[in-house]
C-alpha cells in the first residue's frame, strides 16, 4: 500500500465509443448520443452539455443514509493467497497465510459502535442506516452479527448486506438473519469447480465450490436473500469461467442474482496475476457479461466512479469502517492492519494531521497496472459493449 495518496473522489463523466454513435455515462445517469453532440476532439458540445444538464444527468444525488461497515470476526475459514487480509504467503506452501490480529465483535463493542454512529449520523442529518457485515470471514461469529442488525434498528436500517464466502450460510441462520434485515450476500467464485478448488480452499485443506453453490441454493429456497455473485479473474482460472456461469445459472435462481466479472489486483503479499488488460481479456468480459444477461443474471450497468461514503471523505462524515474490536479505519482494504488505524469509535477520529498517511480511498491499495490508460481503455470497452448489448435487446429501460 502506497500512503499518503489519498483524494477526494469525484463522479466524472464518461464518454463512452459505441456501436452506434456514443455513451454518456453521468452520475445523474445514461444518454445515448451521436457523432453531431461531439466536437472533432470527441467533447461534448456546448449544446449538448446544456441539454445534458438540464436532463440533470449531471447532478449527483445527495446522501441519504448513513454507511457504517462492521468488522465482526477478522478470522477466516478458508486460505485465499490472494486475500488482501494476509500479511504474507504461506512459507510451507500450504493453506495458512499468516492473517491481520484477530478480533471479535462482542456486545459491550456493538454499544460503542452504535452510539458512534448515533452522533455521526445526527452531525450528517442522516436519520437512516445502511449496513455492511464484514470479516474476515462474518460467520464465524454468527451471533455479532445478529445481534448487530437486531441493534441497529432504532438507527433507522434502511438496508443491510453481507459480504461472506458462503461456506456457512446455512438455511436456517440465513432466515434469522433475514428476519432481522439482511437483503443480500455477496459470495466470490474463483473460476469454475476445478480452478475454484485449488484457490479458495479451506485452511485445513479442501475444495468450496459445491458447500457454496448448495448454500446459496438452499437460502433462495427458504429467504428472500439476493445473492451478488462476484467472479475473480485471473491467469489461473479464465479458461473457465464460461462454463462456471452456466453451472451457476442451473444450480440458482438467476432472477435473483447479480453477478459481476473482477480482475484479481496484486495486494502486496507476493501473490502476482499475468492476465493482462488486452484486448483479449476485454473480448471475454463481454462474452461472460452477455451470456450472464442472457441467463438471467442482472449484470451491473455501467455508470461514473461513485464516491465512497466512508473513505472518500477524510472526516468520515458519511460513513464509517469498523473492526471488530472498535477500532476505525479509512477503509474496508486497511481494516485491521498494523499501522493503518485512525480512530477508535469511544474517542473518534484522530485529527487530519494524524491520519495523512493513514487515509486511502477503495481503490488506492490494488495496484492492477503500471499503465493506467491501458486500464481505462479495457473498463471503457467493456463498459460500451454492455450497453450496447442491453439496448440492443430491449433491456436497457428495465
Amino acid at each position: 500500500m502506497n500512503r499518503g495518496r489519498h483524494r477526494e473522489a469525484t463522479s466524472r463523466p464518461r464518454l463512452l465509443r459505441g456501436e452506434h454513435g456514443w455513451w454518456f455515462l453521468g452520475p445523474g445517469g445514461i444518454a445515448r448520443l451521436n457523432g453531431g453532440h461531439l466536437t472533432p476532439a470527441h467533447e461534448l458540445r456546448p449544446a449538448t452539455e446544456r441539454k445534458l444538464r438540464e436532463q440533470g444527468l449531471f447532478k449527483t444525488r445527495p446522501y441519504r443514509s448513513y454507511s457504517l461497515t462492521v468488522l465482526t470476526s477478522t478470522r477466516c475459514n478458508l486460505g485465499c493467497g490472494y486475500c488482501f487480509q494476509n500479511i504474507d504467503q504461506d512459507d510451507t506452501g500450504g493453506n495458512r497465510p499468516p492473517r491481520i490480529a484477530y478480533s471479535r465483535l462482542t456486545s459491550d463493542t456493538i454499544t460503542s459502535i452504535l452510539e458512534f454512529t448515533g452522533r455521526r449520523q445526527a452531525e450528517a442529518g442522516l436519520d437512516r442506516l445502511v449496513l455492511m457485515l464484514f470479516g474476515g470471514e462474518p460467520l464465524l461469529n454468527p451471533r455479532g452479527c445478529l445481534e448487530l442488525l437486531e441493534r441497529a434498528a432504532p438507527y433507522g436500517l434502511h438496508r443491510a448486506s453481507m459480504t461472506s464466502n458462503g461456506t456457512l450460510l446455512t438455511p436456517s441462520l440465513a432466515r434469522r438473519l433475514a428476519d432481522l434485515g439482511l437483503r443480500d450476500v455477496q459470495v466470490t467464485f474463483d473460476g469454475d469447480r476445478p480452478e475454484h478448488d485449488t484457490i479458495r480452499v479451506r485452511r485445513g485443506g479442501g475444495g468450496t465450490f459445491d458447500a457454496i453453490v448448495g448454500n446459496m441454493a438452499r437460502v433462495q429456497e427458504v429467504t428472500s436473500i439476493r445473492c451478488v455473485i462476484r467472479v475473480n479473474v485471473s491467469h489461473h482460472n479464465h479458461r473457465g469461467i464460461d462454463e462456471l456461469v452456466e453451472r451457476l445459472a442451473a444450480a440458482l435462481d438467476p432472477s435473483r442474482c447479480s453477478i459481476y466479472f473482477a480482475r484479481v489486483g496484486d495486494v502486496g503479499i507476493g501473490y502476482g496475476n499475468d492476465l493482462s488488460f488486452g484486448d483479449d481479456t476485454a473480448a471475454r468480459f463481454i462474452r461472460w457479461q452477455r451470456r450472464a444477461v442472457d441467463l438471467g443474471f442482472a449484470v451491473p450497468r455501467p455508470g461514473v466512479e461513485t464516491p465512497c461514503q466512508a473513505c472518500s471523505h477524510r472526516d468520515g462524515r458519511y460513513g464509517a469502517v469498523v473492526n471488530a474490536d472498535g477500532t476505525l479505519y479509512s477503509c474496508w482494504e486497511t481494516a485491521g492492519k498494523a499501522g493503518w488505524q485512525v480512530g477508535t469509535v469511544r474517542d473518534g477520529y484522530l485529527t487530519a494531521e494524524q491520519t495523512r498517511d493513514r487515509w486511502i480511498s477503495c481503490d488506492e491499495s490494488y495496484r492492477y497496472a503500471d499503465d493506467h490508460a491501458a486500464l481505462t481503455r479495457f473498463h471503457d470497452a467493456v463498459d460500451a459493449a454492455h450497453l450496447d448489448y442491453l439496448s440492443s435487446t430491449g433491456r436497457l429501460g428495465r
